[in-house]
């Protein structure tokens, strides 16, 4: 069975332009302390966005990593040429909780994980660029492609770094969030799960994945305080 947005991710999801279609506190189930969250959120990705899109080289990880030796192995390979890198792009996919604590904060978001049976491992959506594909137009298809959602990038992620098969591999990643659709299990991707940041983290495969659940939630607290 395919898996919808529930009716409160439905009602809550941030819009396609949220800021900037001027949406009052009615738009956000007349919660004025989510429609500033929204609000910053969208400032902030129009802010990052631009950068993101640039078609400029790849250059190094992203804001909160550092390199590791292994990291810094790939790069002496890439700068001296022995094997190519594997370019690839994937999101962060979430959306807002929905409901509210006891003092009235807002609860962490839900994040999106996909299960590859190939791999047997539960990590984010992701993959290689196409020919002639910039890395923001591969993530939102690869999105698509795995989960069914059609998304809007907010802003950029760090960077990964790693070996795969033998050859450096660099994947860009971004923060987004579901327009529409619906997840049904493919030939790629039988599994998808929303799961609150912690039990995301615990569930990834991959250690390098959760690092990206708490860039995320560093970047959405960066929102909240950019209203």
């Amino acid at each position: 069975m395919g898996e919808r947005l529930t009716a409160d991710q439905q009602q809550n999801r941030p819009g396609p332009r949220m800021a900037a279609s001027g949406h009052s506190a009615a738009g956000h189930g007349g919660d004025p302390a989510r429609a500033e969250w929204t609000e910053g959120a969208e400032r902030l990705g129009r802010r990052k966005l631009r950068e993101a899109k640039m078609p400029g080289a790849w250059g190094g990880p992203g804001r909160g990593v550092s390199k590791s030796p292994a990291q810094q192995h790939q790069a002496g390979a890439k700068k001296s040429g022995r094997g190519s890198t594997v370019l690839a792009a994937g999101a962060v996919l979430w959306v807002p909780d929905g409901t509210r604590k006891k003092d009235g904060t807002a609860r962490k978001p839900r994040i999106a994980l996909i299960h590859r049976p190939k791999y047997d491992d539960w990590s984010l959506p992701k993959g290689k660029l196409l020919a002639g594909e910039t890395p923001w137009q591969a993530a939102l298809r690869e999105v698509e492609e795995e989960t069914g959602l059609v998304c809007r990038l907010v802003a950029p992620l760090p960077s990964q770094y790693y070996l795969a098969n033998g050859r450096p591999k660099e994947v860009r990643y971004w923060s987004a969030v579901p327009l529409s659709g619906e997840f049904r299990p493919n030939r790629e991707v039988d599994r998808m799960k929303w799961l609150k940041p912690g039990k995301a983290r615990e569930k990834l495969t991959h250690a390098r994945d959760r690092e990206l659940i708490d860039a995320l939630l560093e970047q959405l607290a960066e929102a909240g305080e950019d209203r």
